[in-house]
């Protein structure tokens, strides 16, 4: 797939010598961009989801508890 993007001299300049000194290409540089991106995106949305039900239910246990009740001890 090709994906066009239009970008100034200047972040051009940047965005080369970024790759270039972390010796890989444009392309893997702005694949690893929008991965991280999306990751970053999905992790806030499960720590949003966690702290709301840690708000409903603010329950914890202990590692030995809970390996107790799994059978694990």
């Amino acid at each position: 797939m090709a994906i066009s993007l239009r970008l100034n001299p200047q972040e051009t300049a940047l965005i080369k010598s970024y790759a270039s000194l972390h010796n890989i290409s444009m392309s893997e540089l702005f694949r690893q961009a929008v991965m991280e991106k999306i990751e970053d995106e999905y992790d806030l949305n499960a720590y949003e989801k966690a702290m709301t039900d840690f708000k409903k239910d603010s329950t914890t246990y202990t590692l030995d508890e809970v390996e107790k009740e799994l059978g694990l001890t």
